[in-house]
Order: structure tokens, then C-alpha cells, then sequence
């Protein structure tokens, strides 16, 4: 609990902590929504995680051009642009479905608002790599674990208000948090310390991709994240097919609160192993957790087992940050998570729209259960692979 008081006690700490959470609900809570509101209009889980998955590819596609734009300069113009934005694209998407528009305007409404997605998780792990480097895993450990929250409170959040006003008013809901959250950080002391590192020459799009290390942590996380996808939709359709849809948003915060309850123990720890092992044992814990919901016989069972196998996730994802935190260059730090972010909000919006594909086939659920462990299965082997070799300075972060 000590490491965890010296993180709070950091001047910036309050902001990034509680603006983050509200400024990063709107991604646990909008696929959600979306997925059910479309699913309720159209009948069809195929349709339904389309819009969902283009919501994604769409915030995925813009998150790195703001961020190389954010590091030029501060993350602040882009943050208020997109406070004023974003819940107007996400009135005219709720317009667009509940009006029975056909298939194409909804997904163009969908990628407008993924598009227009407030900059606030890339924004806050930058802020976090300019901490005392003696808290900072602490940090990251933190940020995973309130990330994962957000993924309890999401879900739950969307549940309740689906039940008792419709999944519109969740969508809302989601709106306005992201407003507050971008708005609380980008008026932030921290923001205000803020001082762009100036890049050496011009480099290309994809440089900061291609840094030595960065691709291999990239891609692992996107299979990682490409079988949560699919887990995503699968449970709620898990639920539906049992006779309690009601039950979905109570199972994917059951898979929340196991990372949490990993994310906090992990945190409090100090590891000697190398950050890359650290990882690629991280990845197959979480494997092996994956591997036995496809055997779930009924929403309590599924729920068990995805608390169990949630306690791997957040470690994963605190490890993954310090990676990411320790290889990008000191000018891209915001371009890089955001990288990180797309690929994995890609990744995940592509295994839920395969994930759906899947359950409205012959193999139904059990089919979209079987790509979330392929997935995670498939980070692994991307860890072993070689690849480039780090400089010697970054080689002496990465094994810190």
C-alpha cells in the first residue's frame, strides 16, 4: 500500500487518476451500448458488432495522427477540439440508429464518433512517463488497475441504464464523461508542465512503430486484443442464449474486478526478471486463463472462470506500458501509446466484428470463446519471434 500512497501523493496524481477514469469510461461504455442498441434496432449480432468494430478501426486510425500532432505542441488544443466534438457525433449516431437508417449511414456514423474520441488514455500514460522513475512501474500498475475499473463501471453503468431508459441513454451518459475527463486534463497543473522534446529531423509516420523493440509489443498486444474483441461479444451473447442478457454486464465486470485484484498485487511487487520475460509469461498466463470458457455451461460458471482468468490482465497490461514507456523516443511519447491504443482498439474492434460473425454462425458462441484464446495464444508465439536489436540504451530501460 506504501508504493501505491507514493504515487497518489505526486502532484499530478489526483487528475490523471480520477479525470483518466472518467475521460476513458466512453470506451467501456460506447461499444457496449452501441452493440446493444444496434443488435435491439436491427436484430442481428453480424450488424451490430459492424458498427461497433468501425467505432473502433475509426478512433484506432485517428489516435496517432492527434498524437504526433499533441507531442509537436501539448496535448491541450486537442483535447478541448475534441471535448467540443464528440458528443455531437455521438447525438447524431444515436439519431442515425434509433431512426432505422440503413446499414452504411450507421457505420458512417459510427467511424465520426470513434473519430472524434477524446485523446485521454494516450494523453495520461505520456503524462505518467514523466514521473519520478522510481514510481513509475508503481504508476503504470495504477493507471492499469483504475483501467480496469473503468471496465467494471462501464459495463455496469451500460446494463443498468439499457434496463431501465435504453441503451441511447448510455450512450449520453458516456458523452458526458468524456467531456469532463478531457476537459479536467487538458486545464490540468500537469498539463500546464508540460514541454514538447523537439525531434532531432523529420522522421517518418512510421517511425516511432518501427523503433527497435516496439513492433514486437505492438503486435502482441493487438492478437491479445483481437481475442478480447471477441470475448466481448461473446459474453453478452453467452448471457442472451442462457435466458439472462440482463446478466452481461455483471460478467464482463466479473472479468474486470479479477484484473483489478491482479493489477493491485502485481503492482505492490518488485520484479527481477527483464520487462520482455516478465511479458511473455504474463501473456501466457493469461492463455491459460482463456482456455477453459469455451467449457462454460452457464452465465455463474463463465463468470467464475472469468474472474479467475482476468487476474493475468492487468500485470499484462502494467508491463506492457513499462515497455512501451521505456522504448518510444523522449519527442513521440504520446504517439507512441497512442499507437499502442490503436492497435489494440483495432485489434479489438476486428474480434468483435469476427466474434459476431462467428456467433451468427454454425459455430455460435463457442466459436467466438476459441478466437479470444487463439488470440492470446498467438501474443505469445509474436513474443518469440526476433526482431531488430535495441541500442544500448534502450536495451538498459527495457531489462530495468
Amino acid at each position: 500500500m506504501r508504493s501505491y500512497l507514493s504515487v497518489w501523493r505526486l502532484p499530478s496524481a489526483p487528475v490523471l487518476l480520477l479525470a483518466g477514469f472518467a475521460g476513458r469510461l466512453p470506451s467501456a461504455m460506447v461499444p457496449l451500448a452501441l452493440l446493444l442498441m444496434v443488435q435491439q434496432q436491427t436484430g442481428s449480432y453480424a450488424v451490430a458488432g459492424l458498427a461497433a468494430a468501425t467505432y473502433g478501426l475509426a478512433m484506432a486510425a485517428m489516435a496517432p495522427v492527434l498524437g504526433r500532432l499533441a507531442d509537436r505542441r501539448t496535448p491541450r488544443p486537442v483535447l478541448l477540439v475534441q471535448a467540443a466534438a464528440y458528443p455531437i457525433l455521438l447525438a447524431l449516431l444515436v439519431a442515425v440508429v434509433l431512426g432505422g437508417a440503413p446499414t452504411p449511414a450507421v457505420v458512417a456514423a459510427a467511424a465520426a464518433a470513434g473519430a472524434g474520441t477524446p485523446l485521454v488514455s494516450g494523453t495520461v500514460r505520456a503524462l505518467w512517463s514523466r514521473v519520478d522513475p522510481a514510481v513509475r512501474g508503481t504508476a503504470y500498475a495504477l493507471d492499469a488497475t483504475a483501467t480496469e475499473l473503468v471496465f467494471v463501471a462501464g459495463p455496469t453503468i451500460v446494463a443498468a441504464l439499457a434496463v431501465l431508459a435504453g441503451p441511447a441513454w448510455a450512450l449520453a451518459v458516456a458523452g458526458t464523461l468524456a467531456v469532463v475527463g478531457a476537459l479536467a486534463i487538458a486545464t490540468s497543473a500537469a498539463m500546464r508542465r508540460w514541454v514538447p522534446v523537439p525531434a532531432a529531423d523529420r522522421t517518418s509516420a512510421f517511425a516511432t512503430v518501427l523503433t527497435p523493440g516496439m513492433p514486437r509489443v505492438l503486435l502482441s498486444g493487438s492478437a491479445l486484443m483481437l481475442g478480447f474483441g471477441a470475448l466481448e461479444v461473446a459474453i453478452p451473447a453467452f448471457a442472451d442464449q442462457s435466458g439472462s442478457p440482463g446478466l452481461s454486464g455483471l460478467l464482463l465486470a466479473l472479468w474486470s474486478l479479477g484484473s483489478v485484484a491482479g493489477g493491485l498485487w502485481f503492482g505492490a511487487r518488485v520484479v527481477s526478471a527483464s520487462l520482455p520475460r516478465q511479458y511473455r509469461w504474463l501473456l501466457l498466463g493469461v492463455t491459460i486463463g482463456l482456455a477453459p470458457l469455451a467449457a462454460a455451461s452457464s452465465p455463474w460458471v463463465l463468470g467464475a472462470l472469468l474472474f479467475l482468468g482476468g487476474t493475468a490482465i492487468a500485470p499484462t497490461l502494467t508491463v506492457q506500458s513499462s515497455l512501451v514507456g521505456a522504448l518510444a523516443p523522449a519527442h513521440a511519447t504520446t504517439e507512441a501509446f497512442t499507437w499502442l491504443s490503436t492497435m489494440a482498439t483495432g485489434a479489438s474492434a476486428l474480434g468483435a466484428a469476427f466474434g459476431g460473425a462467428l456467433i451468427d454462425g454454425p459455430s455460435g458462441v463457442t466459436g467466438s470463446l476459441l478466437l479470444a484464446v487463439a488470440g492470446a495464444a498467438a501474443a505469445v508465439v509474436v513474443t518469440l519471434v526476433p526482431g531488430r536489436a535495441a541500442p544500448a540504451r534502450l536495451r538498459e530501460r527495457v531489462a530495468a
